[in-house]
């Protein structure tokens, strides 16, 4: 029994392994473990990401610059993802956890069409603890500005099924989120 479990891990790792092999990979940062609250005020964790490929940004409801585009390009990504029968998790991390709440969350994924089936807006933490994620986990920017605006990334990334950011991607970029959507279809097995 136990060369038999140890043979399914083997297989599982190579088929992991060769996924990744398939797509071009700029990142390799493990994600810490963190336990956050959703639009739905549920707590949302790495370990309930496990074993799937997700995508991930930095946005927040306040923001009138990057975040109205970044946030209607991942709900496209999200419907043309959906069309070709995929349905990985995407997660917004609010950068502005004190403003954005469970309730302020619900209502801006709405006016953007999310579907919170899939994607899920994510607070319940510091400024300073998101901006350490941001900085130091994410390698992106995070900053407090003027007039109450943030300097923040713009970025989409990739994340494996064991928490590792493999792939980053300018979200301003319909080339990159084309290239984001053709990365997913590929780990997925469905190119």
């Amino acid at each position: 029994m136990k060369i038999r479990s140890l043979f399914i891990l083997l297989a599982a790792v190579l088929f992991l392994s060769a996924c990744t092999d398939k797509i071009e990979m700029n990142r390799s940062e493990k994600i810490p473990d963190f336990d956050y609250t959703t639009q739905d005020n549920k707590k949302l964790g790495l370990d309930d990401l496990k074993g799937d490929w997700w995508i991930s940004y930095f946005s927040y409801t306040n923001c009138t610059t990057v975040c109205p585009r970044t946030t209607a390009a991942m709900v496209g990504i999200q419907e043309e993802l959906k069309s070709a029968g995929l349905t990985p998790p995407i997660i917004s991390f609010s950068i502005d956890p004190e403003q954005d709440t469970p309730e302020v969350l619900q209502e801006y994924a709405e006016d953007y069409g999310a579907d919170t089936d899939t994607m899920t807006f994510l607070t319940g933490y510091s400024f300073e603890e998101i901006q350490d994620l941001s900085v130091h986990t994410f390698q992106a920017v995070l900053e407090k500005g003027a007039l109450d605006q943030r300097s923040h990334s713009f970025f989409f990334y990739l994340i494996n099924p064991d928490g590792e950011i493999v792939k980053q991607y300018n979200g301003m970029s319909d080339a990159e989120n084309d290239l984001l959507v053709a990365d997913l279809k590929t780990v997925a097995g469905t190119q």
